[in-house]
């Protein structure tokens, strides 16, 4: 039996609507797809006994047609207008919709007259003039198809977090002081500090007779590239980053559910509307609401609500920080406990930056300049770790290189001392991890160094269980004191190693070793998915910038981010101790 659930049906419901449009269906008929999809989809209880009771027109919104349609799924699993719009419409077409200044009934135009069907296709008779001498369309609009495809093509990817965070940031800025923004906050996935992110929402609260100014200022920002649609409540922009930007408008007493609802994530959102129906409320993104006799909203009986905090309340819960809001424990957790219970990090709590290379490697600044820096960033100690031996391609350390680089720190940390500094240069080592899982140097030189981070940078592509030997060897030597980004993976450039990240775990843990936070905005790894085992397992770590310059050492705000998103508590992080914890925790083997 194919799925019934309310998604599914909704989705493709909302396909079938597509194929329509792509087909030159009468627009009528796409739009009464899309209407039962939007409302399948909102519906507080499952559609399937509808649908196996053969009830759905009881539903305001599903005509006899559309219900016929599903019926047959459910039979068949199969939308038969579905299926028969597939035959007519090529699958690659549907990419099309991503291209600025094409919809649908371009796409049919030129697909009906030059009888092409893939992006590559188009590009080629934009080029030649095809496109432009087609009815309706002209030069200028197949330059700009030509041009969207550009962008699609250099920027279909998602973006690291730090790229939305600066692009969020800028646009955040410029708005907060515009006339008539009573609110403003970035949402979405951004604001829940996922690792790569789609598109950048901003809410803010206003009222109607503000929107107007508000989106023109939007709209006119610097970093707008292109103008993709603007509504009443609703404007987007592409960046010159090729980053789409959405900024939605709604009310003050809207704010609250708008910014809950927006901020996400799905699955935390079902949650919530589900808890409301157990105390006979609703939760939408217009806000909270009683029901009536019957189990029906009542709009007109608003739960007052001025925050987000005053909503989980209503629901039974305390505040949930919006990086926990993925449905991995916070409903139990917050049922019970109140977000200090939590003692989740923030970047005040960071103490010290571990991970950090200077000029002896590949890093760009002295030992001096990246100590002085993080003095200046009001840290207390930088643990050093240039690259070993093996990694020749990053100027790693020589054994004699190594001598005379613990000279320099002993001079440093002797200077500082001497000039009332107080300040520590941790003597580390980014050890690579040989093959078989041995580190880079012999013991005697190891025992030199106060600690030692063993990190994969070759060789990624073992069989699973070979490189669980090689992480569990190195987890094994007592000089290993952290294990330095787990995966070796570089969002959206390399997928990591494939190795099982819950054993890596258990025998960390059992070794008293620490699994490294890579703050780095292109590996933040450990993932943050593994957080409920690292904290089932005691698993400590460190939140580490890997900072090859000045500016990396503040990317250890993103490791922050992760490790409250994983569920880190301060207690289990390292650079939250002081110089003298952290150096009898690195002697604890």
């Amino acid at each position: 039996m194919p799925s019934l659930d309310n998604k599914t049906i909704a989705g493709l419901l909302e396909e079938t609507a597509v194929y329509m449009r792509l087909a030159g269906v009468n627009d009528f008929k796409a739009i009464a797809f899309d209407r039962a999809a939007r409302t399948i989809e909102t519906l507080e209880n499952s559609i399937e006994p509808l649908i196996t009771e053969k009830k759905l027109t009881d539903i305001k919104g599903i005509g006899k047609s559309i219900a016929q349609d599903l019926y047959a799924y459910a039979e068949t699993g199969a939308i038969p207008v579905l299926e028969e719009l597939k035959e007519q419409v090529p699958e690659s077409l549907v990419a099309w919709l991503n291209i600025s200044g094409l919809g649908p009934k371009k796409i049919y135009k030129i697909h009906k007259a030059l009888g092409i069907s893939t992006i590559e296709e188009l590009q080629e008779k934009c080029a030649d003039g095809s496109v432009a001498k087609l009815s309706g369309m002209g030069a200028k609009s197949a330059e700009k198809i030509l041009k969207s495809i550009e962008w699609m093509q250099q920027f279909s990817e998602r973006c690291r977090l730090d790229e939305a965070t600066e692009i969020a940031q800028r646009f955040y800025d410029d708005l907060k002081s515009v006339k008539g923004v009573q609110e403003i906050s970035i949402a979405g996935s951004l604001r829940r500090s996922a690792e790569t992110i789609g598109d950048i929402d901003i809410l803010i609260a206003a009222e109607k007779a503000d929107t107007a100014a508000i989106f023109e200022t939007f709209l006119a920002h610097e970093s707008v590239l292109e103008v993709l649609g603007q509504g009443d409540t609703k404007a987007s922009v592409r960046t010159k980053e090729g980053r789409q930007v959405d900024v939605r408008i709604v009310g003050q007493k809207e704010f609250p559910a708008a910014l809950m609802y927006f901020t996400g994530s799905k699955e935390h959102n079902v949650v919530m509307r589900q808890r409301a129906r157990d105390q006979k409320l609703t939760l939408n993104e217009y806000g909270l609401f009683h029901m009536d006799g019957a189990g029906n909203t009542d709009f007109e009986r608003p739960v007052e609500t001025g925050s987000e905090a005053d909503i989980y309340k209503e629901l039974g819960l305390s505040f949930v920080p919006p990086e926990l809001r993925e449905d991995r424990g916070e409903f139990a957790f917050f049922e019970k406990h109140k977000l200090d219970d939590a003692n989740l990090p923030e970047v005040s709590d960071i103490r010290g930056v571990l991970h950090a290379h200077s000029t002896w490697s590949d890093g760009k600044y002295s030992i001096r300049e990246m100590a002085e820096a993080c003095m200046a960033k009001g840290f207390e100690y930088l643990g050093l770790t240039d690259h070993s031996r093996t990694a020749a391609y990053a100027g790693g350390l020589t054994i004699e290189r190594v001598k005379k680089q613990w000279e320099e720190i002993d001079a440093l940390n002797s200077e500082f001392a001497n000039n009332g500094k107080n300040f520590r240069i941790f003597k580390g080592i980014e050890s690579d991890m040989l093959p078989d899982g041995s580190l880079d140097y012999p013991d005697d030189i190891l025992a030199g160094f106060d600690f030692v981070i063993a990190s994969l940078h070759a060789s990624l592509d073992m069989a699973p269980e070979k490189m669980l030997e090689r992480y569990l060897r190195a987890i094994e030597n007592p000089y290993t004191r952290i294990v330095g980004h787990p995966t070796a993976r570089l969002l959206l450039k390399r997928d990591g190693s494939k190795v099982d990240l819950n054993k890596m775990i258990e025998a960390a843990a059992a070794h008293n070793t620490a699994i490294e936070i890579n703050a780095s905005p292109w590996r933040l790894d450990i993932d943050w998915r593994y957080g409920q085992k690292a904290k089932k397992e005691g698993l400590m770590t460190a939140i580490c910038p890997d900072a090859h310059d000045i500016e990396g050492i503040d990317d250890t705000a993103y490791g922050v981010a992760i490790a409250r998103k994983g569920w880190f508590s301060k207690d289990r992080i390292l650079n939250t101790m002081s110089a003298a914890e952290l150096q009898q925790w690195f002697d604890n083997r």
